[in-house]
């Protein structure tokens, strides 16, 4: 016997439901998105215990035992995961909570065996081949974030073919299962091909379109959910599951757009790939190229007669943890009498929002952010731009070179700047792995080591001053 009354769940359906769009209505907003991200949590709470007080529970062992793992496992990920590793953790939850779909699924086919309705059948046969794929996927954008696999797109003859192949048999067993549900092996074929299919998609996709990968697999998982509610009577997982598949499909195609990708680009991945050779100069032969290389006492000497600095942080600013150190040098230096501004590209990092979400734990005040399409006009009169290991997104190739992967892509444009200080460990490629053409102009200096360490000395510099 349920616990509250069907009303009293409609009720509390709807109060998870309120919560749910206020919190993308509060995350459309950098100022507000924190709240956006309280109002997820509790909508969440909420329709979990309105989900276990109206149904009678059988095994509260089971219950408690899952509960128990969840918090053992996600309680040390939610506190010691560094803000570095935020766009591995997105992948591998998008992981488990399409797994998670597709299991149930899996279950509720077998639960209803004999006599599976047809939509039953159809809406489960689709679920399940979103879920698998997504996990699929999920795991393949974990380890090239990771850089356990090489982030290049995984490219060869007839790629789109064999893909669409792989697809067209996971459908073609979705079909059959629909026409003949009691034929299970068609089940495993599904899952198997859907995995595969996954699996070869996400190979197929470069390192540098990893953020609309993100977001292209969080709509896959919602749908997945959506889909799952309606087999499973949850309106609550219906509508929970097509805010985040809308929500997530919308923000890929942003993204798509603010890297001037096809959308179909990147949903199949790989098309037009364009191979580069590290260290290739612009007619694509290899060739050593000279850098100015200076130290941070080098820099704080230019920033002292600078009136007008922007500084735009990349993945390189989140791996060394520089952004309190980023703050604290925009301090020092509009104690100086400086103006400072945060250039901010919407695909800066390996997650969207991933620079804001550092810059906001560093407490730089949101007025200092600027987006990309309002900061770019701002570089011809700049004097100083401090590019913190920001590399494909200010790669001019983008504009230049046809043959470059990156080409088409809107990037920040620094290179207008009077001068450009851009702090990295050393020469290597980014994410895409295109050579940056920032490098080598007469108006960049390199300053190699650590970010934090190399911020550091520069602050110690100036303060010295």
């Amino acid at each position: 016997m349920s616990a509250i009354n069907a009303n009293e769940l409609l009720a509390m359906y709807i109060l998870a439901v309120v919560l749910f769009i206020l919190a993308l209505r509060f995350m459309s907003d950098i100022k507000s998105s924190k709240y956006g991200n309280w109002s997820a949590s509790l909508g969440m709470l909420v329709a979990v215990v309105a989900t276990l007080l109206a149904y009678t529970i059988h095994q509260t062992d089971y219950l408690v035992g899952a509960l128990a793992v969840g918090l053992i496992l996600g309680t040390p990920i939610a506190l010691r995961v560094p803000t570095t590793a935020l766009p591995q953790r997105t992948a591998m939850s998008q992981a488990f909570g399409s797994l998670a779909v597709a299991l149930v699924g899996v279950a509720e086919y077998h639960v209803d065996l004999p006599h599976v309705p047809a939509f039953t059948m159809a809406v489960l046969a689709t679920e399940m081949t979103l879920g698998f794929l997504t996990f699929a996927g999920s795991c393949i954008a974990f380890g090239k974030l990771q850089e356990l696999i090489p982030g290049r797109p995984f490219v060869y003859p007839g790629k789109n073919f064999v893909s669409l192949a792989i697809l067209a048999v996971a459908i073609a067993a979705a079909v059959y299962l629909v026409a003949f549900p009691t034929q299970g092996i068609a089940l495993y074929v599904l899952a198997a091909f859907a995995l595969i299919f996954g699996f070869l998609l996400v190979m197929g996709i470069g390192g540098a379109d990893m953020p609309t990968v993100i977001a292209i697999l969080n709509s896959y998982t919602g749908m997945s959910a959506a889909a799952l509610g309606f087999v499973l009577n949850n309106k609550i997982l219906i509508v929970a599951g097509s805010l985040d598949g809308s929500s997530g499909f919308v923000l890929a195609v942003i993204m798509s757009q603010a890297m001037n990708r096809s959308f179909t680009n990147v949903l199949f991945g790989g098309v037009g790939a364009k191979k580069v050779e590290k260290g290739a100069g612009p007619t694509g032969a290899k060739e050593a190229r000279p850098v100015q290389s200076y130290s941070p006492e080098d820099v704080a000497t230019i920033l002292e007669n600078a009136t007008k600095v922007v500084i735009v942080p990349g993945y390189g600013m989140a791996v060394a943890q520089a952004q309190h150190t980023v703050k604290e040098l925009s301090d020092i230096l509009q104690e100086k009498g400086v103006d400072v501004k945060f250039g901010i590209h919407p695909v800066a990092g390996r997650m969207p929002g991933h620079m804001n979400v550092l810059l906001a734990e560093a407490q730089v005040p949101y007025e200092q952010l600027w987006e990309m399409e309002r900061i770019n006009p701002e570089f011809p009169n700049t004097d100083v731009v401090i590019v913190v290991g920001a590399n494909d997104v200010t790669n001019p190739a983008a504009r230049t070179r046809p043959e470059s992967p990156l080409y088409g892509m809107p990037i920040m444009n620094v290179d207008k700047a009077r001068t450009v200080i851009f702090v990295k460990r050393s020469m290597n490629p980014g994410f895409s792995g295109a050579d940056n053409e920032l490098f080598y102009l007469p108006n960049t200096w390199m300053v190699f080591g650590d970010a934090k360490k190399v911020l550091s000395d520069l602050v110690a510099d100036l303060k010295a001053d």
